[in-house]
């Protein structure tokens, strides 16, 4: 899983029939610090996310089905799981010293 924040809906008026009814967003990886860490990516949203939130996105293709309940042949990778309400780091286990 991976720590995102929501950049904004992407509308594609031509796409894959899987991605039909579905919102798709452009979401930036965290790190733990709420730092953006890598480059945004697409992912499609099955808790309704809204700009700016900050989510969970599940990247690994058997989860994705099962969640979707969809065959094998699912070209959906990275599905939003669920919205954050706080993260709370642990000093000692971070690593890092106040």
């Amino acid at each position: 899983m991976k720590l995102c924040r929501v950049l904004g809906p992407v509308v594609a008026t031509a796409k894959h029939p899987m991605f039909h009814a579905r919102k798709l967003l452009a979401v930036q990886p965290l790190d733990e610090q709420g730092a953006d860490s890598g480059p945004s990516f697409l992912a499609v949203d099955d808790v309704q996310a809204g700009v700016g939130d900050v989510v969970l996105v599940m990247q690994e293709g058997n989860g994705v089905r099962q969640l979707l309940k969809m065959g094998a042949q699912v070209p959906i990778r990275s599905l939003i799981v669920g919205v954050v309400d706080r993260v709370t780091l642990d000093v000692a286990v971070s690593g890092q010293r106040a």
